[in-house]
């Protein structure tokens, strides 16, 4: 009965616990929304400040200057002439006068086959030759000798027509021995081989004491002529008018070599031809320009990065093309105007180049015009100007299309 009688009371003093629980959380709750809520206000205020405080910006402005439209292409060094140098005619290669990658001229000797099997078949020909012509000159006496009897009536006429007939076959013969002999002096002319071309010779193909043949495929050496020297490389067909009116206008059209990595300038050389056909593969034009090459940097079948100069524009206004913003109103900057807030200025733009864009309209060379710093910026921003690069000096700018 005891037991029974305290239940209600331990139930009263649980319920009160359970209320003050309660209310803790409640004054929890209330108190991180009003520190949240605090909060809020605090970051506001301090973006609300960030804002209204001016914003850095590093500034530029247009250059005027002249500005170089090139097209850039891969290319490959090929020699201006190329020459297998073969043997005219068979026989023992008894020497070799130049050394491998020596430079000859042309005319230089070179190389000498046996002449001996040539001179006695040059002997046999000059044997032969005056044989023929012995036989002629006794057929002429004995011609005249004829003539003479006939006119004493000694002889019948056809005697006389016999022989002159045979004069004449002597006469062929005489002419057609003459030119096996020439045909012999010019074989034996032939053991000593020349260089056709100056250049720069190639590995050799034959060793003192080999037997070669009369125009042999893999020959006896080569000769490749890099003084001057040829590039070779393609360019879209879209951009062929464009060569053309500059050909027209101007002798020359300026073509600047490169190396692999694009950072140095190997040679400065001109466009010599245009092929006569569009390859319809690829869709381009094969160039060829020329080059002196005097100091060799250039070498037969190098790579080299092309650039060719197509156009001239002459004190072009230009500005860096990272200051330009492009939007749905078209392309604009940001200028800092007297009282140092930024304005919007909408540019209508031609040629871009290597980090530059010609301005053709909306700006001058004066105006001060944001960099860095253009993502924080609104039309009427008061900014403040920590770097000025602005540049007043002319210089030539090369663009590459």
């Amino acid at each position: 009965m005891q037991h029974e009688l305290q239940l209600p009371s331990q139930k009263k003093h649980k319920s009160g616990r359970a209320k003050w629980w309660i209310i803790f959380i409640l004054l929890c709750v209330v108190a991180l929304a009003a520190w949240m809520y605090w909060k809020k206000n605090q970051v506001a205020e301090q973006r609300y400040s960030q804002w209204a405080k001016p914003v850095p910006v590093r500034v530029i402005s247009a250059v005027q200057q002249d500005l170089n439209i090139e097209l850039k292409a891969m290319g490959t060094v090929i020699p201006a002439n190329q020459v297998n140098v073969q043997s005219q005619v068979s026989g023992v290669l008894q020497q070799i006068y130049v050394q491998e990658g020596q430079e000859v001229k042309k005319g230089q000797l070179l190389a000498q086959i046996d002449p001996a099997p040539l001179q006695m078949t040059l002997q046999q020909a000059i044997g032969t030759l005056q044989q023929t012509e012995a036989q002629r000159s006794h057929a002429q006496s004995e011609l005249a000798r004829f003539e003479l009897l006939f006119k004493q009536d000694s002889i019948a006429k056809q005697q006389v027509e016999q022989q002159q007939s045979l004069l004449k076959q002597l006469d062929a013969q005489v002419k057609a021995n003459q030119a096996q002999v020439d045909s012999a002096r010019l074989q034996l002319s032939y053991s000593k081989i020349y260089a056709p071309i100056s250049g720069r010779v190639g590995f050799k193909q034959k060793d003192p004491g080999n037997l070669v043949q009369a125009n042999e495929a893999t020959g006896l050496l080569s000769i490749i002529q890099v003084r001057p020297i040829y590039v070779k490389f393609a360019v879209a067909q879209t951009a062929l008018d464009q060569i053309r009116q500059q050909r027209k206008q101007q002798n020359n059209l300026v073509v600047t070599l490169w190396d692999r990595d694009d950072s140095k300038q190997l040679a400065v050389g001109q466009v010599s031809a245009l092929d006569n056909q569009i390859d319809v593969s690829t869709g381009s034009i094969q160039i060829k320009a020329l080059f002196p090459n005097q100091d060799d940097a250039l070498f037969p079948n190098q790579f080299v990065n092309v650039r060719l100069n197509t156009e001239h524009i002459a004190n072009a206004l230009t500005l860096s093309s990272d200051a330009i913003q492009h939007g749905a109103k078209g392309s604009y900057v940001y200028i800092i105007d007297g009282e140092n807030k930024a304005q919007i200025r909408t540019l209508q733009l031609g040629k871009v180049a290597a980090g530059n864009t010609q301005i053709l309209a909306g700006l001058t060379a004066k105006e001060r015009v944001v960099l860095e710093g253009v993502d924080r910026l609104s039309e009427g921003q008061e900014v403040q100007v920590v770097q000025d690069d602005r540049k007043t000096s002319t210089q030539v700018t090369t663009a590459s299309l």
